[in-house]
């Protein structure tokens, strides 16, 4: 039967049976729902209703049924262990770790995932998130104008007070400490991190502080942070220490930005007198060594000449010994000529004379340079001009007991010479 048939869960209230409902068919729910009205109104020792109600006639009082009631308290009760039962259903992302807390006692760890436990009051837990970075800001708050000077305000060690602002990284690695060793955690991150700061603040200088130590500071601010919290077993891992600003107070900045200025103009200073060393030095360096080359160069010239002199006297000594007239009038030779060589001028003594002969040997090569023919004929040359060395017989000299003669060009202008001089006296 259809459950749009009208008839439908009405069988009950016809005349047949006397208002009973027939044991074929679906039961009748208005039917079910004013037996269990009935039912409950006896039991909290209430009549049903009479006729001229809902219930379609006259029924008699309900009378209370034990074991309705044992049946429907058993339901009940099921029902609510079932449900106390699934409250122990809890589910641990990937991210945190749940702690299981037995009668308020930590039991165990429970890793991510669909977990249960006993219900409460038996047992309870609670999720702590491991993964997530946690931000501690010590100097100001939310942005660097926004400054707190109680906590940003150190002293150095020279004794000058600067304002630092930092901000500190974290995360978990122990739920356990994190939860139950401390009841602040996370003040006493602030805590570490501020005495840490001071600490090796005080210990450094001003300059070093604000210029080419600052990234120092923040690691050794991290590791004494990190020793701090471990001591206190907060079960927090510090993953980074964030230096924002460093500089001095306010009201000492425009004197301490004149001090910088110096600073700056001395190193630039000593840059351009390292720059004019850098210059000068290596040149200083080239010229000494070229000098200490030509020093070594002269010495060697100096030694092998020596040397030559010496092996050319002990070949002569040879040779005289063998033939000591012939060796000493060749030594004359070669001198006299070495000597008239490299000079224009000339005086002679004859040997006997009194007179001193002067021998214009400059004016002489000149007048014979003059007396060459100037022109020649198409494809001959010019005669070479004469050295400016005089040409010296192999006569010995006066003092040899030998008269000189000069041979060449130069013979028949000394006996024009001597003819003169003889007309003048």
């Amino acid at each position: 039967m259809s459950l749009n048939d009208p008839q439908w869960g009405n069988r009950g209230n016809d005349n047949n049976g006397g208002g009973r409902r027939p044991n074929q068919g679906p039961p009748d729910l208005e039917e079910l729902w004013r037996d269990f009205n009935r039912r409950l109104s006896g039991m909290l020792g209430k009549k049903g209703r009479g006729s001229g109600g809902n219930d379609g006639g006259n029924r008699p009082p309900v009378e209370f049924d034990p074991k309705f009631l044992g049946g429907g308290i058993g339901i009940l009760v099921v029902l609510l262990v079932v449900v106390w039962l699934a409250s122990g259903f809890y589910i641990v992302d990937a991210a945190n770790r749940g702690l299981v807390l037995q009668f308020g006692k930590f039991k165990e760890t429970t890793e991510p995932g669909l977990r249960w436990r006993l219900p409460y009051p038996v047992q309870s837990h609670e999720l702590v998130n491991l993964t997530g970075v946690r931000t501690i800001e010590v100097g100001y708050r939310g942005s660097e104008k926004n400054k707190v000077l109680k906590e940003a305000l150190m002293l150095t060690d020279d004794e000058n007070i600067i304002n630092i602002q930092f901000a500190v990284q974290y995360i978990l690695k122990d739920p356990v400490e994190y939860i139950f060793e401390n009841r602040y955690p996370d003040d006493s991150v602030m805590q570490a991190a501020e005495t840490a700061i001071r600490e090796i603040v005080g210990k450094s200088k001003m300059d070093f502080v604000l210029y080419e130590g600052r990234e120092q500071v923040a690691a050794n601010a991290s590791k004494l942070m990190q020793e701090i919290l471990d001591r206190y077993k907060t079960g927090i891992l510090i993953s980074k220490v964030t230096m924002q600003n460093a500089q001095p107070p306010e009201q000492v900045q425009a004197a301490f930005d004149d001090a910088v200025k110096a600073g700056q103009d001395r190193e630039r200073q000593k840059n351009e007198g390292q720059a004019y060393a850098n210059d000068v030095i290596p040149k200083a360096r080239g010229t000494a060594g070229r000098l200490m080359e030509e020093a070594e160069g002269y010495k060697q010239r100096l030694v092998a000449t020596a040397e030559g002199d010496a092996s050319r006297f002990r070949q002569l000594n040879t040779e005289y010994a063998k033939a000591p007239e012939v060796t000493r009038q060749r030594l004359y030779l070669e001198t006299m000529q070495q000597i008239y060589a490299n000079t224009s001028k000339v005086m002679v003594d004859a040997k006997g004379q009194g007179n001193l002969l002067y021998l214009p040997l400059d004016k002489l090569m000149g007048a014979a340079s003059a007396a060459l023919p100037a022109t020649g004929a198409v494809g001959e040359t010019l005669a070479p001009q004469r050295s400016a060395a005089p040409v010296i017989s192999n006569e010995a000299p006066p003092q040899l007991e030998r008269a000189p003669q000069v041979g060449g060009a130069f013979g028949g202008a000394r006996e024009s010479l001597r003819s003169r001089d003889r007309e003048f006296r």
